[in-house]
């Protein structure tokens, strides 16, 4: 009798996904990237703990350059850049993922009924125009400015300014994705599975729950990576202005702001926290790219 214990299994949809991205060697750049800054954002505040200097000595040891002791110098107030840097990250980083979650929750809602329900379809993607042609930077701005101090004077200055930021940031991000939604929901709501079950008397939040949503998660994971990097940039705007965290809520973007008159003098200020936002929308996008061809059955086909 033949053996049939050697014969190869047939590989699953999740397998061959994977092999689609890691053929992308972009897309395993910006995994390996944006992970090792995941684990050091994490992990460094806990590893590397600046030493307790009281005003003096920091005053006295402020603006120094790389070194054994501070290996990314030090600022215009004597603190520790490499600890400053680990912190931000952890910031910048959550202002990203949890602003990208508003704005996919949000978009993908909005996709959804205007996709959906006809009748609903003129006005929601006429308020989806409405967001497009407004100035997103001033926009936020505005904000800001207005609802910084009543948000902080009732949860506090840096749970404040991070709900604020995010929100803000999450409710102007949102169009994108509701009509990348909406596409494919008008396409889907005439395949004949969802015929089926509507002539059976299906109800429609049944069906967009049941049949609706699971096929529209790939352009939306697409859709989340790239609202990462936006997210990141947006806040880092933000802060780069001066109405993003407070200065002892250290972001990479307020960091860039802090070292802007520095700049001349000691280069270095700008280049790391610079370095860091570049490098994480970087690999960010090039994971969105590896996600959107992995994610296409046309081109894992190939």
């Amino acid at each position: 009798m033949t053996d049939t214990s050697a014969a190869s299994k047939p590989s699953g949809p999740l397998r061959d996904v994977w092999v689609q991205f890691r053929s992308h060697k972009g897309a395993m750049f910006g995994l390996i990237t944006l992970s090792i800054l995941i684990v050091a954002v994490m992990i460094g505040p806990y590893l590397w703990v600046p030493e307790k200097l009281s005003v003096a000595q920091a005053i006295k040891l402020k603006n120094q350059g790389p070194s054994f002791r501070f290996p990314l110098g030090t600022d215009q107030l004597g603190r520790d850049m490499l600890a400053r840097m680990l912190l931000a990250g952890r910031i910048s980083l959550a202002v990203g993922l949890v602003a990208m979650g508003i704005a996919i929750v949000f978009g993908t809602l909005i996709g959804v009924l205007a996709g959906y329900f006809r009748r609903l379809d003129g006005p929601l993607m006429r308020l989806t125009d409405m967001f497009l042609a407004l100035p997103l930077i001033p926009l936020l701005l505005v904000m800001v400015m207005l609802f910084r101090d009543r948000i902080a004077g009732i949860i506090g200055p840096e749970l404040g300014a991070f709900t604020l930021i995010v929100f803000a940031i999450g409710i102007t991000s949102w169009m994108a994705t509701a009509r990348i939604v909406r596409g494919e929901v008008l396409t889907l709501k005439e395949r004949e599975y969802v015929l089926a079950a509507r002539s059976i008397g299906a109800r429609p939040n049944r069906i967009i729950l049941r049949h609706i949503l699971p096929n529209v998660i790939s352009p939306v994971m697409v859709a989340a990576t790239l609202g990462v990097a936006e997210a990141i940039i947006t806040e880092s705007v933000l802060s780069f202005l001066g109405l993003g965290f407070p200065p002892d809520f250290p972001t990479w973007g307020r960091l860039l702001y802090d070292g802007l008159q520095y700049m001349q003098v000691y280069p270095e200020r700008v280049v790391w926290p610079g370095l860091a936002i570049s490098l994480t929308v970087l690999s960010v996008n090039y994971i969105g790219d590896g996600l959107r061809d992995a994610l296409d059955p046309r081109i894992r086909g190939r």
